[in-house]
């Protein structure tokens, strides 16, 4: 995991800072990210989650199905994570902003559609 996303989110939260967050152990937090469930990636040697995904105290509803279908297509996690904050304004700014709003099903069909 590099440090190569350009655009991207304005806020970062620590895994332990998440796990306080959602009110579960570090190690659920480290099971969520093998699952596939939350999105981590490295920067400056820390591991870190983008903090609109854990908006509202639990991960976004929408999050886990996005993460499958971008695996299934390819995509590693900076690749997701560049994916989900591509700018796009048709997506209330980006993929992961959509996510948390009225545009979750367009971001979805958008994630499948890149497997075909």
């Amino acid at each position: 995991m590099s440090d190569s996303v350009t655009a991207g989110p304005t806020e970062w939260v620590t895994l332990p800072d998440v796990s306080t967050k959602l009110d579960v152990s570090i190690s659920k937090v480290h099971q969520m990210i093998r699952d596939g469930h939350l999105l981590a990636v490295r920067r400056e040697g820390i591991r870190v989650v983008p903090a609109e995904l854990v908006a509202n105290s639990t991960v976004l509803k929408h999050l886990p199905g996005i993460l499958t279908l971008l695996r299934d297509a390819g995509y590693n996690d900076e690749e997701a994570l560049r994916w989900l904050y591509e700018p796009d304004e048709t997506l209330d700014g980006n993929g992961a902003k959509g996510l948390g709003g009225d545009r979750a099903r367009e971001v979805k069909r958008r994630a499948q559609a890149l497997g075909f």
